[in-house]
């Protein structure tokens, strides 16, 4: 065993590397979804494939190397490998995410050994499919949402592989950029190798494998420390899925939590059955949202790697929307599951209030654009997604403008979209009143309004919580509900579906209205100048602030009359 200082060491040097690999991505990088949104995340395993650091990047993307690193480890035994090796993989059925999100994993050697492996994931603008961007809702089948890659080596001994190559590029829309933003991924694992063997340099073969498993044992011990802190028992909560994009009806996604001592169950088995369109949650998927919870509320610093993840049971019923089978499809597989996410923190507000949020968003919307760009005659894609609200915390208002759970996406900046793509971005604001009212506040959720420059543009989109408003805690409102509306104001208004797929004209205007998020208690109990800071920032509207706060306002409509309102209140 290691000491605790140098265990600490190389673990924030693995994470060091695990980061300067996503930072070596987002500059080498073509789409803005990896340069802007910064949609990827990095790893680094042991040469069994468990992994000992994860890069601080998007929580969601993680888990599936639990499922690939198995799947790798099984197909490519050590005298398989080479340095300079990169093998790719995106099959939600082995492991992904969903067909946008590409793995790249190499093996890592030191003195001719193999010693692990680095690996990144990257969200890609396209990877083909029946829409631009691959990111229409309501499809039906995984043979629908794009190129589905088997385990491949990509990269032999550091030479790419031209005809796996010229296969991608052949089935995609933009091969350059798509091609550019895999071979980011490939600079990237380079650099992950190269560190990684300075740190066997530096500290020895056996120091370092032993710091390894030292970490993973230590990761274990904090998690099972924490669950012996909450009491037993079995906790249960469900959310529901608005729809599939193909069915109008809502999904269940049901969750019991048990706890055990030092062990905890997660059972999703309860759950509806998958559904038709694509919003059923792949393995990897539905792991990275459990595992996320559990980190968050037993020891959010805990060291997340295989280590932690050892308590955690997972149950789930294959044929289920969080355990589907093929060929089902998932790219919005997110729309399931965000709502286990805030089904578990329901069902623990129980046994830990203090660590949880209200609801948020509880969804991800991803819109993808395609068309010809007149300027260039060129074809374009541009994928764009957002968030929503951010659920109250026990302790303060729910952040605004950021993202919430699982994804932490980044914003996109206007000038990066209207510089790049045929669009002008003619509003990005936030929405009065959509954070539920309660002694701290639901975050506001987002408006963003996209014109478009370029004719029959192909607008893919996935979203949810338009029809189940985010949920408030402890006596806190619901924040409001999603709307994507194309036109608004005009004669040619219209509400469309939260997952489908259109074409629009040029001049069409597609208003990207976001769910907002629930408030934490009793909105008697928030303080008066709280509201009116509110008003003042125009978080909130007068109307709002009577109704829902119960207080009463003076002529200005913006402070709150102390005696009238206490008045009231005892009335």
């Amino acid at each position: 065993m290691t000491d605790m200082i140098t265990m600490q060491v190389i673990r924030y040097a693995l994470e060091q590397i695990a980061d300067e690999m996503g930072y070596t991505l987002v500059r080498t990088g073509r789409s803005t979804i990896i340069t802007e949104i910064k949609d990827i995340s990095c790893v680094v395993t042991d040469a069994r494939g468990q992994t000992v650091a994860q890069a601080h990047h998007t929580p969601s993307l993680l888990a599936g190397f639990e499922i690939t690193m198995k799947e790798l480890v099984a197909a490519y035994p050590p005298e398989d490998l080479v340095p300079g090796d990169v093998i790719i993989t995106n099959d939600p059925y082995k492991g992904g995410q969903h067909i946008m999100d590409l793995y790249a994993i190499a093996p890592a050697f030191h003195g001719g050994e193999l010693v692990g492996f680095v690996g990144n994931i990257t969200h890609h603008s396209d990877l083909g499919g029946v829409a631009a961007g691959g990111v229409a809702g309501g499809i039906r089948e995984i043979y629908l949402e794009g190129l589905r890659l088997p385990m491949v080596k990509l990269v032999k001994a550091g030479v790419e592989d031209r005809e796996i190559f010229g296969i991608i590029a052949n089935q995609i829309r933009l091969p350059e950029k798509t091609l550019g933003d895999i071979r980011a991924q490939i600079s990237s694992l380079m650099v992950g190798t190269e560190r990684l063997d300075r740190l066997f340099v530096r500290y020895g073969d056996t120091v370092v494998r032993q710091a390894w498993s030292d970490l993973l044992d230590y990761s274990e011990r904090r998690m099972r420390k924490g669950l012996q802190a909450l009491p037993d028992g079995v906790y249960q909560a469900e959310d529901f899925i608005d729809d599939d994009g193909v069915i109008d009806q809502p999904i269940r996604v049901h969750v019991s939590v048990e706890i055990r001592d030092d062990q905890v169950i997660v059972d999703l088995s309860q759950s509806d059955p998958q559904a038709q369109g694509n919003t059923n949650s792949t393995m990897a998927n539905t792991h990275a949202a459990i595992y996320y919870v559990m980190i968050a509320v037993v020891d959010p610093q805990t060291p997340p790697n295989s280590g932690c993840y050892r308590p955690i049971k997972v149950v789930t019923k294959p044929g289920t929307v969080v355990h589907p089978l093929p060929p089902g499809a998932v790219a919005a597989r997110t729309n399931c599951s965000q709502k286990i996410v805030e089904a578990m923190y329901v069902a623990l507000s129980e046994v830990v209030p203090e660590r949880v949020t209200a609801g948020s968003h509880g969804q991800i919307s991803t819109c993808g654009f395609g068309g010809l760009d007149p300027a260039t005659g060129e074809p374009f894609i541009f994928t764009d997604i957002q968030g929503g609200g951010n659920g109250a915390r026990p302790f303060a208002d729910g952040a605004d403008g950021q993202d919430s759970h699982l994804p932490r996406f980044m914003n996109t900046p206007v000038e990066a979209v209207e510089s790049r793509f045929p669009v002008r971005i003619e509003r990005y604001e936030f929405i009065p009143d959509s954070g539920g009212a309660g002694r701290y506040r639901g975050s506001l959720a987002l408006v963003r309004d996209i014109r478009l420059l370029a004719d029959k543009v192909s607008f893919a989109r996935y979203g949810d919580r338009h029809k189940f408003a985010p949920q408030g805690l402890f006596g806190g409102l619901p924040g409001a509900c999603g709307a994507f509306v194309l036109n608004p104001g005009t004669a040619t208004e219209v509400a469309l579906k939260s997952k489908g797929l259109d074409t629009l004209a040029e001049g069409d205007l597609v208003s990207l209205r976001l769910p907002g998020a629930g408030g934490y208690g009793d909105p008697a109990e928030r303080d008066l100048d709280a509201i009116e800071r509110d008003l003042e920032n125009q978080k909130i509207t007068p109307e709002a602030a009577e109704r829902d706060y119960g207080v009463v306002l003076d002529n200005s409509g913006q402070r709150v009359d102390r005696g009238a309102t206490e008045a009231k209140r005892r009335g």
